[in-house]
């Protein structure tokens, strides 16, 4: 028998990035992560993943923590208790846009859809050197720190890019060889799209993720909101890289966690620790509701 947790006086609707924020890059998750957040959705309280991840690539141990559903591909898919809110992948006409711009660049991408990550092939090429050249560092006996750690991306096996169906794609994640490669798409994209710096510590001279301008963690959540009528002002945003703002911006409450980048901690209503320096209780705990 399935026993629902008593309501609180005020419930709170929790919204937490992945990747610098549960996890940190590799498969690490704060011992005290998981217990902070079951104790929170057992005080009657929501719990939702926001992240930029596809939904088909949460973590495992992540996703054993267990929520109430969750924000994928930076807001283009939205799951509320198994029910889709949100599907809003990118128009074909704006696939090929992107498509065209990354390829003219020489820039390598990975497209994703709810479903699955497809990879163009020098993506997967430089996934496998990156997975060899760690695998040299810890021959030699030499330290990898976790936040260095792309280990469980390199060493999977990715779709070809051109399997993918260019009518579900929600957003890409591209790796450029030279610093400029960021402001190049920002310039030959325009307003049209979202170029972000991004979160995961991918090898290059620069990465990021390319969405659609409207389609962002915050509108995503807005919507979600809107769904399960519950006021933005009993929102708390949990995060720590750039493609979080929208969320910070939308949310009655905001959080950085203490390895953020410095531009969010100052958006932020208050710091709390490091990911794996229980960061995520530490935040609980400073907002009562733990």
């Amino acid at each position: 028998m399935t026993t629902t947790p008593p309501r609180p006086d005020r419930q709170r609707i929790v919204f937490l990035d992945v990747d610098g924020t549960i996890l940190e890059h590799g498969s690490h998750v704060s011992p005290s992560t998981g217990p902070a957040i079951r104790a929170l959705r057992a005080a009657g309280h929501l719990v939702y993943l926001s992240t930029g991840r596809s939904a088909s690539d949460i973590h495992p141990n992540v996703a054993e923590i267990g929520f109430d559903g969750a924000v994928t591909n930076s807001g283009a898919l939205v799951v509320s208790d198994g029910e889709v809110i949100v599907d809003r992948p990118l128009s074909r006409a704006a696939t090929d846009r992107m498509l065209t711009a990354m390829r003219n660049r020489g820039i390598r991408y990975f497209l994703q859809t709810r479903d699955a990550v497809y990879a163009s092939g020098d993506m997967a090429e430089l996934m496998r050197d990156y997975a060899a050249a760690l695998d040299a560092r810890v021959a030699a006996g030499q330290e990898v720190r976790p936040e260095d750690s792309l280990v469980g991306l390199a060493e999977r096996t990715f779709p070809s890019a051109s399997e993918a169906d260019l009518t579900r794609i929600d957003k890409a994640v591209f790796v450029s060889d030279h610093p400029e490669g960021l402001e190049e798409l920002r310039a030959d994209l325009g307003d049209e799209f979202l170029v972000v710096p991004g979160s995961m510590p991918l090898p290059g001279g620069s990465n990021g993720e390319i969405s659609e301008r409207s389609t962002t963690k915050g509108s995503a959540i807005e919507l979600l909101l809107a769904h399960l009528g519950i006021d933005s002002a009993d929102a708390i945003a949990v995060g720590d890289s750039w493609n979080d703002i929208e969320m910070f911006q939308v949310c009655g409450v905001s959080v950085a966690m203490g390895n953020a980048q410095p531009e969010l901690k100052e958006l932020a209503d208050f710091v709390t620790t490091d990911v794996l320096d229980d960061g995520i209780a530490n935040a609980f705990r400073r907002l009562g509701l733990i």
